[in-house]
């Protein structure tokens, strides 16, 4: 007779992995959230005060680009090669036209919007998949395209809204919940203020979080192409935060002249450094975490999942004009296109990778 041994012993293996990974996953959720509430903390400061988005990205990069130079110290150690610097600093303007264009879509989409479009840099895959992909699942990854951009247009027409959502009967039961908080954390917001009300926007307006998301992926895909260590990541970072800021830099300062006017703008503390902490230094360890450790890329479906639930939460804390159906319609949808693309994604080879590369290339171009 066979020993039923072994099946125990497996299944033992596998539980004390998982309970190896629950405080890698608690970090990533507790991370996930900071960097959300410094998303909203940035979108109360830019949307209340009309401050340059240019200068506002420019002044959390700096500190964030010094902190990355004296924690890795790049010019340390082992030297880097021109195959790999070249890149980074090329991935540097790169990062910096996507802070550009993250900041103005959360400007003018809101949070939610600007959040979820970040996952749009998973249509790359789909496009990838069509051009080079196997026969046989290019009709998945098309039905995952469309699933994205159908998800995106209804976030663009309101439905996670209560005041344009078509579905209006929890609308009240969000409503009731926003009137439980009458204080918001290290915000500038008096506990008289009404919930804020977003305005509709087109498509038109959602290209920015989505041209930002594209972008997202590219610098993700070029850092994950030129280090293969840890550590070799770490550095090249900083170049790349180091380049980015050295592009922002006249641009900001064009801005600022151009700009220019009388009227000092107030200074929110809590924006600026929730912005540099979280949402730039604390989150780079996070998905560093999150793709070592957890091997959970950016765009997964759990990924989508902690996002979601951290949305939620500070939808309401924030009293925001939320509908909780209409946005769990939508990201939904936006998790059923993300899992069709990067299912069929997970399974490419190196060869279809590097069309991958090439084809980000050519959209970010």
């Amino acid at each position: 007779m066979m020993s039923p041994k072994p099946l125990p012993e497996n299944r033992g293996s596998s539980h004390s992995a998982t309970m190896r990974q629950t405080p890698l996953q608690i970090i990533h959720v507790v991370g996930n959230f900071m960097r959300i509430w410094s998303v909203y903390s940035m979108y109360r400061y830019l949307s209340q005060t009309g401050a340059s988005v240019v200068l506002f990205m420019f002044c959390c990069l700096l500190p964030s680009c010094i902190w990355f130079l004296v924690a890795q110290k790049p010019w340390k150690g082992r030297a880097l090669a021109n195959t790999q610097v070249v890149p980074s600093v090329v991935n540097g303007g790169i990062t910096a036209l996507y802070f550009i264009l993250w900041g103005k879509g959360l400007k003018s989409c809101g949070p939610v919007r600007a959040i979820l479009g970040e996952y749009s840099g998973a249509v790359l895959g789909v496009l990838s998949g069509v051009l080079y992909g196997r026969g046989g699942h290019v009709w998945k990854k098309v039905g995952g395209l469309l699933a994205m951009l159908a998800s995106f247009y209804f976030l663009s027409q309101g439905w996670a809204m209560a005041t344009y959502s078509p579905f209006h009967i929890l609308s009240i039961l969000s409503s009731l919940l926003n009137q439980l908080n009458k204080q918001i954390p290290f915000s500038n917001a008096s506990s008289d203020d009404e919930a804020h009300t977003e305005q509709l926007v087109g498509m038109k307006e959602m290209l920015f979080p989505i041209l930002a998301g594209i972008l997202s992926a590219l610098r993700r895909v070029i850092a994950r192409r030129v280090s293969l260590k840890n550590q070799l990541k770490r550095r090249l970072h900083a170049i790349t935060l180091t380049s980015a800021t050295c592009f922002l830099f006249p641009v900001a300062m064009w801005d600022m002249i151009i700009g220019s006017n009388n009227v000092e703008l107030p200074f929110s503390v809590w924006a600026f450094s929730s912005t540099i902490l979280f949402g730039m230094i604390l989150i780079f360890y996070i998905d560093s975490i999150a793709e070592e450790r957890l091997h959970m890329v950016f765009s997964s479906p759990r990924h989508l999942l902690v996002a979601a639930g951290c949305i939620i939460f500070m939808e309401i804390v924030y009293k925001m004009d939320f509908s909780l159906l209409g946005f769990l319609v939508c990201a939904a949808i936006l998790g059923i296109g993300a899992i069709a693309i990067i299912l069929l994604t997970l399974n490419s080879d190196a060869n279809e990778e590097k069309h991958v590369f090439r084809i980000l290339l050519i959209v970010s171009w």
